[in-house]
């Protein structure tokens, strides 16, 4: 009966540690065999153990220099599993090749060039479109300077992207920014001259 406590003997629960470490499969149908107990599952005995604090000297994990039952041995033909098995050189179905394109979490267009991946080693990986476009036609972006919108984060046109200061980005958003993204289109222009006149200040006076 569901939820009625199962009772062992003396000389089963002896019989019970005694073999703690045989597979539950065999202990279970061992015990059976001993005691004559139909009412005992092998998941019963399974919850035994566990309460009991018995360690059965398994992990459940595959162990270092282990061999695997299968090694060696060729899987058996079957049509259907024949089918649809990866042979050397396929690639799936949704395999994104060179050319591809996706927007990022943050709103910018990314898409997918020749390069190896440095993270993963695979053959292509994904770069900021705008970024690499820009480069592609004004050579690699100097240490220091970034590349910032001057209106639609997705058009990824060069002409509307503009070489910066890193250090100006804190004055254009931020804390103590203008909120420059935000900003309307018409309004943009004014506040890139402003905080690049601030920090053109600021660069002066931290040369005195």
């Amino acid at each position: 009966m569901k939820g009625t406590p199962i009772r062992y003997s003396k000389p089963e629960m002896r019989w019970l540690w005694l073999n703690r470490k045989m597979v539950i499969g065999d202990y279970h149908a061992g015990f059976c065999a001993k005691f004559g107990r139909k009412d005992v599952t092998a998941t019963n005995l399974n919850a035994l153990r566990k309460r009991k604090g018995w360690k059965t000297g398994r992990s459940g994990c595959f162990v270092k220099g282990i061999v695997p039952a299968n090694k060696g041995k060729t899987m058996p033909y079957h049509p259907n599993s024949a089918r649809t098995r990866f042979k050397k050189g396929n690639l799936p179905h949704n395999t994104n090749y060179a050319g591809h394109e996706r927007v990022s979490k943050d709103g910018y267009v990314e898409i997918s060039v020749q390069q190896t991946n440095p993270h993963t080693g695979f053959e292509r990986r994904y770069v900021l479109k705008h970024r690499w476009i820009w480069e592609q036609a004004n050579g690699p972006i100097p240490e220091g300077m970034c590349l910032k919108c001057k209106g639609d984060q997705l058009n990824t046109d060069p002409a509307n992207w503009e070489l910066v200061p890193r250090a100006l980005l804190p004055r254009l958003n931020g804390r103590f920014g203008r909120g420059y993204d935000a900003a309307p289109a018409e309004l943009k222009p004014t506040i890139m001259a402003v905080a690049k006149l601030e920090h053109h200040l600021r660069e002066k006076q931290a040369d005195k």
